[in-house]
């Protein structure tokens, strides 16, 4: 298959993807408010915001979710008891300066 043929074809399927979640998410929400579980001025706003979310435009939730990642991450290494980057740089340069005191007390001798 060609190359060019197949990126228009996964082009074309995320295009379709994203329009039957679009419209999905429009029913949901016009059933939402006609059984009282939505404010009519609230589901364009929240219908948006998910599109948005599924474009990748909303660089706020992204930052978010990346945070909450690290924190996640940072957990779970506290937990097994690794140490992280950082930590063993900074462990290095302690290091690094004790080797550098204890050499300048002995050539003092």
């Amino acid at each position: 298959m060609d190359q060019g043929n197949l990126l228009q074809m996964l082009l074309l399927r995320g295009l379709g993807t994203t329009t039957l979640v679009a419209d999905r998410l429009r029913y949901v929400t016009q059933e939402w408010v006609q059984s009282g579980k939505l404010d009519p001025s609230h589901a364009p706003i929240l219908v948006e915001d998910v599109l948005k979310a599924l474009r990748g435009e909303t660089p706020e939730v992204e930052q978010q979710a990346e945070r909450q990642l690290e924190r996640n991450r940072d957990q779970l290494l506290h937990d097994l008891g690794l140490a992280r980057q950082r930590e063993l740089d900074e462990l290095r340069g302690r290091i690094d300066r004790l080797e550098s005191q204890l050499r300048q007390n002995q050539n003092q001798l």
